[in-house]
């Protein structure tokens, strides 16, 4: 019997599987639940923000939020370079931690604080995002998105009361959102003098603590107290307006604002040559500093005299004593054609003694190259009287701050004058008709000053300035500023095009001594110009 019900149990089995598979697939077959709906299936780009945001918790900030630029390229930079990055990040962090470690240690009766060990660990951290701010002034503002989950090794060694314990941070994760602000900005590589980083919220930071090799984080209650403490000291530390400050240059050197005044009295000339057909010369002089993108300055024309006198005064500015040179030419005047040069020289303005007048004696050269063989042949002599007047120390700026403060006008600078300095920085959205080649022409009293071209640009930075010596101040005068286009190519049809213009008065800057403002350009759509305006005086 029991072999029989046995069999029997697994004959019921076998046929009871079978007509349960059997059933279950007609049923699956031929009947369908009235209660499911199709899927609907739509494109991500139809989709609303916030069911994007459920689909995708990880959302770059460049997507959510179009004020956000992405940063792919950066991200990739930073992992190529990361070995070099993570050993300069490491020791600008010693130097930074150093004067503030011992600063803090003597309030704690701590012998030392030092690092044992110090390094970022294989995996850079990532930028989500960054949004970039532009302002009137010498500045550039970016706001990025960090994320960085990191394998750091970093072991602080502390010595007090004679025994010594180390600290280990393992595991770091930091969400930040900084401000970083290069200002200001200037003419030399990198082209910013100083970094300085703020927070513009409270961080994230997440990490793991040993303590002697044992895990300090697993102790009850202490990874909370820990994790608060570090986020109220690095906001009350860095928190905006709070900044961290690295300086990368001195911003008065990078700049290279004058320095001193050269005074310059061209007294006469010898023996010149003969230029003219009954047997003459016009000569008159050109003075020129060299690295300087200003005129020349001119003396009057002495009409027929090989032996010339003039006994005239000029002011020239200096910005570096070391490296440039007063250039000297006499020119031959012509009512028509091209004035011939008779001669050249230069004076370098390392060998003069500042405060102390000299009377130099040049021979004319054809040019000053030292070995042209012409130079040999007699020119003529040409007699100045030079003196140099650096600026004392309170009237150059001091720091990053002190670059947008007024200056003082240089030492010879009439009483009841000053110097007019025109900055043109950069103009926004102008266009041409025919091309797009801007420079700026500024006119005053008479006077033309050009900027540089720049080539098929409709947002020209140019970062030029132009100094002007007054005998008053300019109450009653004008400004008068063009964006001019020149073609590239040598067309006759279209050589020079306006972009737009402005007249400024400039009553104002001699009553507010600064004034750096962006102008509507007119006859222009949508064109501005931004110009900075400073009135020294003495």
């Amino acid at each position: 019997m029991g072999i029989l019900s046995t069999i029997a149990s697994f004959f019921g089995f076998g046929v009871g599987t079978s007509i349960g598979l059997v059933i279950g697939y007609y049923l699956f077959i031929y009947f369908q639940p009235t209660d499911v709906k199709d899927p609907m299936i739509q494109p991500l780009v139809e989709q609303d923000s916030k069911t994007l945001q459920q689909m995708l918790t990880e959302i770059p900030s460049w997507i959510k939020n179009p004020d956000f630029d992405r940063l792919d390229w950066l991200n990739k930079f930073i992992e190529y370079t990361w070995p070099y990055l993570d050993k300069a990040i490491c020791k600008t962090a010693r130097s930074i931690a150093k004067p503030i470690i011992a600063e803090q240690i003597p309030k704690y009766k701590i012998d030392s604080v030092e690092f044992e060990e110090l390094n970022l660990g294989s995996l850079p951290p990532t930028f989500q995002g960054m949004k970039v701010y532009t302002t009137d002034e010498k500045e550039l503002i970016m706001e990025p998105l960090m994320k960085w989950a990191g394998n750091p090794n970093i072991i602080v060694a502390i010595k007090a009361f004679g025994l010594r314990a180390t600290v280990q941070v393992v595991d770091l994760q930091v969400f930040a959102a900084p401000r970083i602000t290069l200002k200001p900005l200037v003419p030399s590589f990198p082209c910013f003098a100083n970094i300085y980083v703020s927070l513009m919220e409270k961080p994230h930071v997440d990490f793991g603590l040993k303590l002697l090799g044992a895990d300090a984080m697993s102790i009850p209650g202490l990874y909370r107290i820990v994790q608060e403490i570090i986020k109220d000291q690095v906001a009350k530390l860095y928190l905006w307006p709070k900044a961290l400050e690295v300086r990368i240059m001195d911003p008065t050197k990078a700049m290279k604002g004058p320095v001193g005044i050269l005074h310059v009295k061209v007294l006469r000339a010898e023996k010149l040559r003969k230029k003219d057909l009954l047997g003459s010369s016009d000569p008159y002089v050109k003075l020129k500093i060299s690295e300087d993108k200003l005129p020349s300055k001119k003396t009057t024309v002495k009409y027929k005299n090989l032996n010339p006198e003039w006994n005239e005064d000029f002011s020239i500015v200096v910005k570096d004593p070391e490296s440039q040179v007063l250039e000297l030419s006499i020119y031959d005047w012509e009512q028509i054609g091209k004035h011939d040069r008779m001669g050249t020289n230069a004076i370098e303005l390392k060998d003069l003694t500042p405060d102390e007048p000299k009377v130099v004696t040049l021979n004319l050269l054809k040019s000053l190259d030292p070995n042209d063989p012409e130079n040999e042949k007699s020119r003529g002599q040409l007699t100045v009287e030079v003196l140099y007047k650096p600026f004392s120390e309170d009237e150059l700026p001091q720091s990053a701050e002190d670059s947008n403060a007024i200056e003082k006008a240089p030492e010879g600078t009439p009483a009841s004058g000053g110097l007019l300095v025109i900055t043109i920085h950069e103009a926004e959205d102008v266009e041409g008709k025919h091309h797009t080649n801007p420079y700026a022409r500024l006119i005053f009293k008479g006077e033309e000053r050009k900027t540089k071209h720049v080539k098929k640009n409709r947002d020209p930075r140019w970062g030029e300035s132009f100094q002007f010596m007054l005998e008053e101040p300019p109450t009653n005068e004008r400004l008068y500023v063009e964006v001019q286009s020149a073609s590239s190519k040598l067309g006759l049809l279209h050589p020079k095009e306006s972009l737009g213009y402005v007249d400024i008065k400039l009553s104002d800057v001699v009553t507010n001594k600064r004034i750096n403002e962006k102008y509507h350009l007119i006859d222009s759509r949508n064109g501005r110009i931004q110009i900075e305006l400073q009135w020294r005086t003495p």
